[in-house]
């Protein structure tokens, strides 16, 4: 049986209507000239089942800063702190009010985005677009799998784990989710760190891991600019998001990683503050020393920015985590060490019997309900979406060359089940000190717990060299805030430049004066409870992005449906059935496959499909920095000369010189 390699271009017959929305090719395919007219006629002269891929980096690209996105982004940050620092009252009435119409009217789409993305990147990674690879087809990844989970592993920890991981668990034990467990129970003590797992675990991370493979797939596979608008393109006419729309996405995405990252630094100046007085034997300084260590803080990172010393970030990296894992070690060997080898497989087997439960909660419950899903589970799930372009641009640019299952798989397990276990080990600490002595909370209420920022310290202190260790925890909270304030600064200062690789270093201290700017005001916000502070304004920043996710999700499968690897596959079986059916028809029993024009178009491999398209073609064809096309040889992978322009009188582009990209490692919260 035949089977057609290179179905040709219509021709002057009428075409009849394709059930795949293209036209039909005509019956008349027997001239080998005609043949060979219609295969030149592609971008290339290349087959899009057979297009290897595009990658930014191979591409002619004119970066330069963004002069909308930065004027409307870095303007509406500006007024945002100035709003907070003449009238806090006032801005503290709006976003206290803009809070509760955000959680009982839209408090639905952060609970459906957090278990739809974890669905829909699990059926992704075993269905058949879980073998294209986040590159050229054939591509290596650049990294080994050890490194690359250890690089995941560093994105997983941060100023968080220290900040909320006795705490989070010590509240749910004294003040359980509503109809969970009576409090102070062992029942409410594995239902604590499970409800905490449930925050930081698959769910957060199938957040960030939408992004990071659309993002690493729009540019390693597609060959377009690390913005999340460019996951956006199929939208597009020819796949140009240069335009309102495009900015507006853009935008969009900078307020929430700018709101979201200085969060974390908002919550890691206030446990410095308290970690300094307790190391020091100072007394409280409350909310003045904590804007006091963001400005210091912020200098040392203005001054790393400014030099360009990327190379000391990365240093700095790599010694906060092997202190953070030396902690880990601390707790779990000079604490109790058998309860925790008890405690933590109960910890996953209720967190996985739980999952049903934790998720079905919703803002129609009740108000007990509505109160503790806006305080925890809503905000958290609003704080992944701010956090989820710099962890996703991050997560995206170390997986070039993995496929998209091996992408989807590392992403939520590797990181997931280290903070899960860090929570479970500081929270069953704290959880276990509180059982034996009532040293965290004397009444045995969670109206007696310290404030969130102490509690850690207080945990430490039941335990041996408490002192020093306040020193080291104090170093590295210092450290996580400089590498995330550096590292954030610099996705989004590439996110506000067309996506340039090496941003300009005055745009990149700009932001950072705007996350700590906006650190500032949320704490002024907040005031004797600064998580007040903070989940006003994340959740209400964080609401727009969230329904843009739900649209990147489906721009990212349209991109999907139309990959060259899907494309050969569909061929495949179409060339199958087709040459099974016409075999037994015409040779009964007797007959074999082999390539070759089919004689008749009803039995060609590709009869219904559209090869020529725009929607499967127009994105590889290349173009100079101006847009304009030019030839490209698949073969050779190299630009022709400039008299080899596809359209006579359109100049081709100076081959493009590759900038050294800077290191973005970030630093979760």
């Amino acid at each position: 049986m035949s089977s057609s390699t290179r179905p040709s271009h219509p021709s002057d017959a009428e075409p009849e209507p394709s059930p795949r929305g293209g036209a039909r090719k005509p019956a008349n395919r027997k001239d080998a000239t005609r043949s060979f007219l219609d295969e030149i006629n592609y971008p290339h002269n290349i087959h899009p089942a057979v297009v290897p891929g595009v990658s930014v980096e191979d591409q002619k690209v004119r970066y330069g800063i963004d002069k909308i996105v930065v004027g409307v982004a870095g303007g509406l940050i500006v007024a945002f702190i100035g709003w907070g620092v003449v009238d806090t009252a006032s801005l503290t009435a709006v976003s206290g009010a803009a809070l509760n119409w955000t959680m009982l009217n839209m408090g639905w789409a952060f609970n459906v985005l957090a278990i739809g993305l974890l669905l829909y990147l699990l059926y992704i990674a075993v269905s058949r677009y879980g073998r294209i690879p986040l590159g050229l087809d054939g591509d290596r990844p650049e990294y080994s799998t050890a490194s690359w989970a250890a690089m995941l592993f560093a994105a997983g920890i941060g100023i968080g784990i220290i900040f909320f991981g006795p705490f989070e668990p010590m509240t749910y034990f004294l003040s359980p989710r509503p109809g969970s467990a009576d409090p102070g129970t062992v029942d409410a003590m594995k239902k604590a760190s499970a409800q905490a797992a449930l925050h930081w675990g698959l769910n957060a991370w199938a957040i960030y891991g939408l992004v990071g493979v659309a993002v690493a797939y729009t540019s390693y596979r597609r060959g377009r600019v690390p913005l999340m608008s460019s996951v956006f393109a199929p939208f597009f006419h020819n796949g140009n998001t240069d335009n309102l729309a495009g900015r507006i996405i853009d935008i969009l995405a900078i307020l929430a990683t700018l709101f979201g990252t200085a969060a974390s630094l908002g919550i890691g100046a206030l446990q410095i503050g308290r970690g300094v007085e307790i190391f020091t034997g100072l007394g409280p300084s409350g909310n003045a020393a904590a804007v006091v260590i963001i400005a210091v803080l912020t200098a040392g990172f203005i001054a790393s920015a400014v030099s360009g010393v990327a190379r000391g970030i990365r240093w700095l990296s790599n010694i906060n985590m092997v202190l953070a894992v030396g902690l880990a070690l601390f707790f779990f060997v000079l604490g109790p060490t058998a309860f925790l080898l008890n405690f933590v497989p109960s910890v996953i087997v209720t967190y996985f019997a739980e999952l049903p439960t934790m998720l079905s909660a919703s803002m129609s419950d009740g108000p007990e309900m509505q109160a503790f899903l806006s305080s925890w589970t809503t905000f958290y799930w609003a704080w992944w979406v701010s956090w989820a372009p710099f962890v996703g641009v991050f997560v995206a640019k170390i997986s070039r060359g993995r496929t998209i299952r091996q992408f989807i798989l590392g992403v939520l397990f590797i990181p997931s089940s280290i903070v899960v276990m860090a929570f479970t080990v500081l929270g069953g600490t704290a959880i276990h000190q509180q059982m034996q002595d009532h040293a965290i909370a004397p009444d045995g209420t969670a109206q007696t717990l310290p404030a969130p920022e102490e509690i850690f310290f207080t945990v430490l202190d039941g335990m041996p060299a408490a002192g020093i260790m306040a020193g080291i925890v104090v170093l590295m909270l210092a450290i996580f805030f400089i590498t995330t304030a550096d590292s954030a600064s610099v996705v989004t200062s590439q996110m506000s430049q067309r996506g340039n690789p090496n941003p300009k270093r005055r745009i990149t201290v700009f932001w950072g004066l705007c996350m700590a700017g906006i650190a500032v005001v949320m704490l002024l916000i907040g005031g004797q409870n600064a998580l007040t502070g903070l989940q006003n304004l994340i959740t209400v920043t964080a609401l727009p992005f969230t329904l843009i996710m739900f649209v990147m999700a489906v721009a990212f499968h349209k991109d999907l449906r139309r990959d060259p690897m899907v494309i050969r596959e569909q061929y495949s079986r179409w060339a199958v059935d087709k040459s099974v059916r016409h075999g037994i028809d015409e040779y009964g029993d007797d007959f074999t496959f082999s390539v070759e024009r089919a004689p008749d178009s009803k039995w060609a491999a590709g009869a219904d499909f559209d090869s020529s398209a725009p929607e499967v073609t127009e994105w590889y064809r290349r173009t100079d920095e101006d847009g304009n096309p030019v030839a490209y040889d698949y073969e050779t992978g190299e630009f022709t000369d400039s008299h080899d322009v596809v359209h006579p009188g359109e100049r081709a582009a100076a081959p493009r010189v590759e900038p050294d990209a800077p290191s973005t490692d970030p630093e979760r919260k």
